[in-house]
């Protein structure tokens, strides 16, 4: 679908909830790639932003930014490297329904960050959001006191995924938004990259696991081209046809998605009590009533960034 092709509204619909669908299966495909979540967040990030440049030079999109603005989204980059480490780490040892659990609390911290890094008062319907996600994650610690760790881990990611969400919603009005994630993902790689000494040294038993088999190759490719770059090439095309608040709201389903497919795929060991799923509802239920109290309230679009 080319940039100046728009789909029909019903075609927009579907592959909106086709691309919320493949962002719901990264927590997957971390759960099934065998290589350790640092050296997958690497080639994750190295593959993706190869495939950018590609796109770039394709659509012949500048790529030369200010200097000022350039470290900025490199350092950008290292956000998101580190909330990718920590979302296929709390996938691996928990699971993936506990790790989407957690990340469906994106949207609380935003609700934190967002009037700090904008310097605007809190809105008055944000706190009650967020004692709403509050109540969701108690009843899901209730259920997952054995996974935990996991849990915790994936709300810190979370907590990343906001930040990183918030510095792109000033970095867009200037930049575009593929030589945004172009460098971000280079500056991911990056970072990954100098971080491997001491990773090898300190956290590791063996160093490095950079050699992976053909199955991984091939879900890293997933990862990283249709995750990534083909998922946001589509997410960007569509805002010509849809609302970003329309947009925004349907990838709050991305949980739904993938704890569904993670239950169909990964059977017993996904299965959790109705503690869990009662607590997801109501997280994912903060998430959906934020974007929609503000859209009441503020009688404006919410603008996000599409990075998954």
């Amino acid at each position: 679908m080319s940039e100046n092709k728009v789909p029909s509204l019903l075609n927009a619909y579907l592959l909106l909830h086709f691309i919320v669908f493949i962002w719901g299966f990264t927590a997957i495909l971390g759960k099934l790639i065998a290589i350790p979540p640092v050296e997958m967040v690497f080639y994750r990030t190295l593959f993706a932003s190869i495939g950018l440049y590609v796109l770039l030079k394709w659509r012949k999109i500048p790529i030369k930014i200010p200097k000022n603005q350039l470290w900025i989204i490199l350092g950008t980059g290292s956000l998101i490297a580190i909330h990718w480490i920590l979302f296929f780490l709390a996938a691996r040892i928990s699971n993936v329904s506990i790790c989407l659990a957690g990340m469906a609390t994106a949207s609380l911290w935003t609700s934190f960050i967002d009037p700090i890094v904008n310097k605007r008062k809190v809105k008055f319907y944000e706190p009650i959001v967020a004692i709403v996600s509050v109540i969701g994650i108690a009843v899901v610690f209730q259920s997952t006191i054995d996974a935990a760790l996991g849990f915790i881990v994936s709300i810190i990611s979370a907590f990343f995924s906001a930040v990183f969400t918030v510095i792109n919603g000033k970095l867009v009005a200037k930049q575009n938004h593929f030589t945004i994630t172009y460098y971000e993902m280079v500056g991911a790689s990056a970072t990954i990259l100098l971080f491997f000494p001491v990773y090898s040294h300190w956290f590791t038993e063996d160093g490095l696991s950079l050699a992976f088999t053909t199955n991984d190759f091939i879900y890293l490719l997933i990862l990283s081209l249709v995750c990534t770059v083909y998922a946001y090439s589509i997410a960007v095309q569509l805002m010509h046809r849809l609302t970003a608040f329309t947009i925004n709201l349907t990838i709050n389903l991305e949980p739904v998605y993938g704890i569904t497919m993670a239950v169909f795929l990964f059977g017993s060991e996904e299965k959790m009590d109705g503690n869990f799923y009662w607590g997801t509802v109501i997280i994912v239920l903060s998430v959906i009533m934020y974007p929609l109290l503000r859209r009441y309230f503020d009688g404006k679009n919410i603008q996000r960034d599409i990075v998954r």
